[in-house]
């Protein structure tokens, strides 16, 4: 079982990022929260969940154990899958999450997209009391700035993420076009919500 990857990134994207260690590419799955705590550094260690399917071996990979740990706890709600999961660690970090499950927030969770109003329910039902468990910190939302090439890359990661490209490039330009100073991952999290 692989727990961690440390090495060189060899590439980055908001949706996947490589990282070479000992002469090896491993190519991981992240949410935009890992790429923004990633981005911009030369290299990375990433905590490590792998899925192992009849079809793919498939790595995910986290800045903090605490993403892991939530990562982990959605892909045990029925109907919620790895893909949607990191879909929705890119909408919300994960304080705002469990403040979200804990306060039993179905709107906010049905947000995000592929979580229905009863997928939205069955996950505060079954993570309600984990969460609770965990503690959950009140605290502020947290935002990020500046870059400017970042339209294509909140497309890029839009399109990856499975959004219809039309309506995720309306999304972004109207994004764009009231706050011209958001960073890439800021524009994904909102467009993931709004979409």
């Amino acid at each position: 079982m692989i727990d961690y990857i440390s090495g060189k990134i060899a590439e980055s994207t908001p949706t996947y990022v490589v990282i070479d260690c000992g002469g090896v590419g491993y190519g991981l799955c992240v949410s935009l929260t890992t790429y923004s705590a990633i981005n911009g550094q030369d290299s990375a260690k990433l905590l490590v969940h792998e899925a192992i399917r009849e079809d793919a071996y498939v790595l995910y990979g986290f800045a903090t154990a605490v993403e892991r740990e939530m990562f982990r706890m959605l892909i045990s709600v029925s109907g919620v899958g790895a893909n949607t999961a990191r879909i929705i660690l890119s909408a919300y970090p994960v304080l705002e999450l469990q403040r979200a499950i804990a306060s039993e927030d179905v709107k906010a969770i049905s947000s995000v997209k592929g979580i229905g109003a009863k997928t939205a329910q069955r996950l505060i039902v079954e993570l309600k009391e984990k969460v609770m468990k965990l503690g959950v910190d009140l605290g502020e939302n947290i935002s990020a700035v500046v870059d400017n090439k970042v339209r294509e890359d909140a497309l890029e990661a839009l399109e990856v993420l499975g959004f219809n490209k039309q309506a995720a490039a309306k999304m972004v330009d109207k994004l764009l076009k009231d706050n011209p100073q958001m960073a890439v991952e800021v524009v994904v999290k909102n467009a993931i919500k709004l979409l």
